[in-house]
């Protein structure tokens, strides 16, 4: 058996709920230097990176908290 059909039988045994990490991780995996992200993408990490500094902004444990602030 071929390293990409263990990969593709691999796929069809894991649950659809976790099929988005997979994605994710193999869209990384080929991003292209076009694919890289833009400005305003580059500024949101920052933005983000100087809040971890500094302590500010808000912080969840898990998604189901985050969720649960959106929907407020």
């Amino acid at each position: 058996m071929s390293e990409r059909e263990r990969a593709i039988q691999l796929l069809e045994a894991l649950p659809d709920n976790k099929i988005a990490y997979v994605i994710g991780y193999i869209q990384g995996l080929t991003m292209e230097k076009e694919d890289e992200p833009n400005e305003e993408t580059i500024s949101a990490f920052k933005e983000g990176d100087e809040m971890l500094a500094n302590g500010t902004g808000k912080r969840f444990n898990n998604l189901d908290d985050l969720w649960d602030s959106l929907e407020a």
